[in-house]
């Protein structure tokens, strides 16, 4: 049975949406209407390389089984959809269309699975150890996410790394990184039947009878998709330097010492929240696949780029190693770090525009 799945975000939304098709479901892509309308016309293509093979395919929509289609905002059906994907930045859920449309998800009471980076909050109330602590300053606005019924929204860690390429359509993704995701369970059984089904579809689908990589993984612990939380504060955040942003590798292998440090110390907060050490991934791993991230994160190349606003999981974490009694100076100091550069860049866009 082809399921609908409405996806909020067309750029990261684009790969599950494209993995979803080539299982026979159906996906629908939010986003502005510029990009709704290309999308619309020419379909999207993620490149993706299998296993043991030298160049990345290209996967185009259009020649997929299920259908998709694109749409802004204003022109959503709630009605026709299964499932909600959250595959925004955490900022841009602050627009006002997306709003609306948030809160008419909320009333509709359909399940939602994130793929961001940064938990939305309804998440984090499941978890007993954070439901009453003061996290919302780590949330461009935390208002957005007040509605929403705490089991109806999961996360999956969203471990692939993919990006737009800077000189092509904004239909096109490049997966770098051809990574799982892995998804916390809902707290109601009818939505897990329904992500297991997705998982097995997914799962079963051949290329040239080839297996295809990023699946969906779905685990009974909410504890799993923390497990990225560590490598965004040894890699991802340290990406942003006083200077200009340095890759991922750089940042991880430039002291490989203090990088596991920092690894270790998140690793051991997120225990503190009861998290399973099985449920993590060993620095080992991390540093390994952290050798082939050539780039800047998608944060640090957004700081650099002049955004006011950025997924902010190092504030999360920070907040909740002091609110838990455990601080760590390398945490502090990369948002401190991050603090100063989103400042600079809003000095310097005030100035300006004077």
């Amino acid at each position: 049975m082809a399921r609908n799945i409405l996806i909020l975000g067309a750029s990261y939304g684009s790969l599950l949406a494209t993995k979803l098709l080539m299982a026979g479901h159906n996906a629908t892509l939010v986003c502005r209407k510029k990009t709704a309308e290309l999308i619309n016309r020419d379909g999207t293509e993620v490149r993706i390389k299998l296993r043991d093979e030298p160049t990345h395919r290209s996967i185009f929509s259009r020649d997929l089984p299920g259908t998709l289609d694109a749409a802004s905002p204003a022109d959503v059906d709630l009605s026709r959809y299964d499932l909600v994907g959250l595959a925004m930045q955490e900022p841009q859920y602050t627009n006002h269309t997306i709003r609306v449309l948030m809160i008419k998800i909320a009333e509709a009471k359909l399940p939602c699975l994130s793929i961001m980076n940064m938990p939305p909050l309804p998440y984090l109330k499941r978890i007993p150890a954070l439901s009453d602590m003061d996290l919302e300053e780590a949330y461009t606005n935390a208002q957005v996410w007040e509605r929403f019924k705490p089991g109806l929204v999961s996360l999956c860690s969203p471990d692939p790394q993919a990006f737009r390429p800077p000189d092509e359509a904004a239909n096109v993704l490049h997966v770098g990184l051809p990574t799982n995701f892995k998804a916390a369970a809902f707290a109601d059984e009818t939505h897990n039947r329904l992500l297991r089904e997705l998982e097995a579809d997914i799962d079963a689908v051949k290329l040239d009878g080839q297996d295809v990589p990023v699946k969906l993984k779905v685990f009974d612990s909410l504890f799993v998709p923390l497990a990225k939380w560590s490598m965004l504060l040894t890699g991802n955040y340290r990406c942003i330097t006083p200077q200009e942003p340095q890759s991922i590798r750089d940042a991880v292998h430039a002291d490989l010492k203090r990088s596991q440090s920092i690894y270790e110390h998140v690793d051991g907060i997120a225990r503190r929240l009861g998290a399973d050490p099985k449920d993590q991934v060993p620095f080992e791993k991390y540093a390994k696949a952290a050798e082939s991230l050539l780039k800047p994160s998608s944060a640090a190349r957004a700081v650099a780029s002049g955004a006011p606003f950025i997924e902010r999981v190092d504030l999360l974490v920070k907040l909740i190693s002091h609110q838990l009694g455990a601080p760590n100076a390398e945490i502090d100091r990369t948002v401190q770090i991050v603090d100063q550069k989103l400042n600079e860049k809003i000095v310097e866009g005030g100035s300006s525009a004077l």
